[in-house]
């Protein structure tokens, strides 16, 4: 079995918990508990350490896309759905019907609603970028508030 690390992040949402192996990033995932996790591991691989200063760069605005590795896993239509929102455009969004159909199965909006939930790779497979075909903002993992955060931070960086 592949050995995993985890580290934490400290973002301006809250802490981040990141697990990894040697190679690649697998979770990155907003704690909901603000205690304080067990203690992260001292030394840890330098894709973790890259994944850290990534996050550091994308909240400071100087970073609009992510080029750590990563390994997703799921089903053959989650990956689908997960691979069609790297799509997405650094602050633009595009709703769950947008999706479906970029997918190849435009009445699949609420099997991409549920992939979207079971992303554990928030901010770099962007799930925060999805709203309703309303406009209006909808279900996010993480928290709706942290969601709204999220595109607003995306806004203010996007012209630079």
């Amino acid at each position: 079995m592949t050995k995993t690390y985890q580290t934490y992040y400290r973002s301006p949402l809250g802490l981040i918990e990141i697990i990894g192996t040697d190679e690649a990033i697998l979770s990155i995932l907003f704690l909901e508990d603000e205690k304080g996790p067990k203690a992260a591991q001292q030394e840890v691989p330098q894709v973790l350490a890259d994944c850290k200063a990534q996050l550091d760069d994308y909240f400071q605005g100087k970073r609009k896309e992510f080029t750590f590795p990563y390994h997703v896993h799921g089903t053959d239509f989650q990956q689908q759905v997960w691979g069609a929102l790297t799509e997405i455009p650094y602050a633009k969004t595009a709703s769950y019907k947008d999706i479906a159909v970029s997918v190849g199965n435009e009445k699949a909006i609420r099997a991409v609603g549920s992939a979207n939930g079971r992303n554990r790779l928030s901010i770099v497979i962007p799930c925060h970028r999805i709203i309703g075909s309303n406009g209006k903002l909808t279900g996010y993992a993480g928290g709706l508030w942290r969601k709204e955060w999220l595109l607003e931070h995306e806004q203010k960086f996007a012209t630079k």
